[in-house]
């Protein structure tokens, strides 16, 4: 049986079921968990850990119980929006620098603890929307910032690093942002698709 951990914030966590480990929530690791439980039946389990409102040094925070606990052959980590806005709601963000020295932190004590583990970074992103349009100019290169460093860690450690950004890009040029990002931030259900897609698309089993 392979284990997989989704890990991140609220596009992850998706309003998962915490009584429930087989309620993945309504997003992208619910979608993932589907297909590939439909294709190869038995082969895996997955456990979504996403927590709302999470940034990388909430992430480290948790990592044992998390992560660690678990022990995952598998696990994907999206994270970074959240160290962007949460400097625009309470000044609670987290720098670039800091951001990718505890991401660094974060995924070398994972591997020091499970060195089979197949790590997978996905790149956080956004849309302009009801959600940050009052500072877009400045909340943009925040998370092109935090999706540069994220990318800088998963080059470190050898880690496939899932490109999302150009997707939403690409797929909202119709300029209709909330069809994919209710509010810039948070994916429909079309965008949650869309990142299961490159997710699976980057797995290697």
């Amino acid at each position: 049986m392979i284990k997989f951990v989704f890990q991140g914030d609220s596009i992850t966590d998706a309003n998962r079921n915490r009584d429930d480990e087989r309620n993945y929530g309504y997003g992208y690791p619910n979608y993932v968990a589907g297909e590939l439980l439909k294709k190869h039946p038995h082969k895996f389990e997955f456990v979504n850990e996403g927590v709302s409102g999470d940034r990388i040094v909430d992430v480290y925070a948790r990592m044992k119980c998390d992560i660690l606990n678990h022990k995952p052959d598998y696990m994907s980590i999206l994270i970074g929006v959240n160290d962007v806005w949460h400097e625009f709601g309470c000044q609670n963000g987290v720098s670039d620098d800091k951001f990718e020295k505890v991401y660094s932190m974060l995924i070398e004590e994972i591997i020091a603890e499970l060195p089979d583990i197949k790590i997978y970074i996905l790149e956080p992103f956004a849309l302009k929307g009801i959600g940050n349009e009052a500072y877009w100019d400045e909340f943009k290169i925040g998370v092109e910032n935090k999706a540069a460093r994220a990318k800088n860690v998963a080059e470190k450690f050898g880690l496939k690093f899932v490109p999302l950004q150009d997707l939403f890009d690409k797929a909202a040029a119709d300029g209709k942002n909330d069809y994919w990002l209710a509010d810039g931030v948070h994916p429909t259900a079309a965008g949650h698709a869309l990142i299961k897609d490159a997710l699976i698309e980057a797995l290697d089993f």
